[in-house]
């Protein structure tokens, strides 16, 4: 009898305790950490390094207003590579996917949500 007080009462905890889903900015600023990490290990991967060592280092800044058409720039960029093998690679089309998604987010969902708090396009070069 006591363990099953104990086991309603870790339930009603549990139940009672508020959920917090990710706001439109921890999202956004999610997807642009993943997208860094999914980059360079599309540098680093030997199966599609061959084909994207010309491509530019992508920094997702997104207070930087300048990330908008950069990151349409990465997607013309990595959907125009001349090898189609490594454009149907897995890694290099979710890198691609990820972007797009990122950039929808940003320019339709989340237009309210986000302020762009500097409008520098050089320090995206990183």
């Amino acid at each position: 009898m006591a363990l099953l007080m104990l086991l309603m009462l870790l339930i009603s905890c549990v139940a009672a305790a508020p959920y917090f889903p990710p706001t439109c900015y921890t999202k956004v600023l999610s997807m642009a950490r993943e997208i860094m990490e999914r980059s360079a290990e599309v540098r680093r991967n030997p199966a599609t390094g061959y084909c994207t060592v010309h491509l530019p280092n992508i920094y997702v800044d997104v207070h930087n207003a300048c990330i908008m058409p950069k990151m349409r720039t990465y997607i013309f960029l990595l959907e125009g590579l001349p090898d189609r093998s490594c454009v149907r690679n897995r890694s290099v089309h979710k890198l691609t996917a990820t972007i797009r998604q990122l950039h929808l987010i940003m320019a339709h969902k989340c237009h309210g949500d986000l302020h762009f708090s500097t409008d520098d396009c050089a320090a995206l070069e990183r």
